[in-house]
């Protein structure tokens, strides 16, 4: 495994709600879309911390290791909101508790881009 770029807590739509209607597994890589940069969408690997299968509707805490993380140096931070998806079908939602990889850390509100 890549080394892990932040842990977040994960929400899992239901049935009901009519996406995902089986479990997934650790190593699932559904791809991510940040609030803040809908612009770059990246997949990224979830492992579960403390169990290897996630049923519909359940929420867990998992280590996420994004693909292309170069582009997301200085963009993220801690509290911040993503969703990932199957295609155009939103899986789930999550939070990002912690950021390991301490390339990635911004603070909320900074733009990268203007200059000073």
């Amino acid at each position: 495994m890549n080394q892990v770029d932040f842990i977040a807590k994960l929400k899992f739509e239901t049935k009901e709600q009519g996406v995902r209607h089986t479990a997934a597994r650790s190593g699932y890589r559904p791809h991510i879309e940040f609030e803040n940069y809908p612009e770059y969408l990246t997949s990224g690997s979830q492992n579960y911390i403390g169990q290897d299968i996630v049923a519909p509707g359940e929420i867990v805490n998992a280590e996420i290791v994004i693909l292309g993380g170069e582009y997301f140096t200085r963009r993220l931070y801690k509290n911040m909101k993503f969703k990932f998806c199957e295609g155009p079908r939103t899986i789930g939602f999550g939070i990002i508790t912690q950021i390991i990889n301490t390339a990635l850390i911004t603070q909320p509100n900074i733009d990268i881009n203007r200059s000073t």
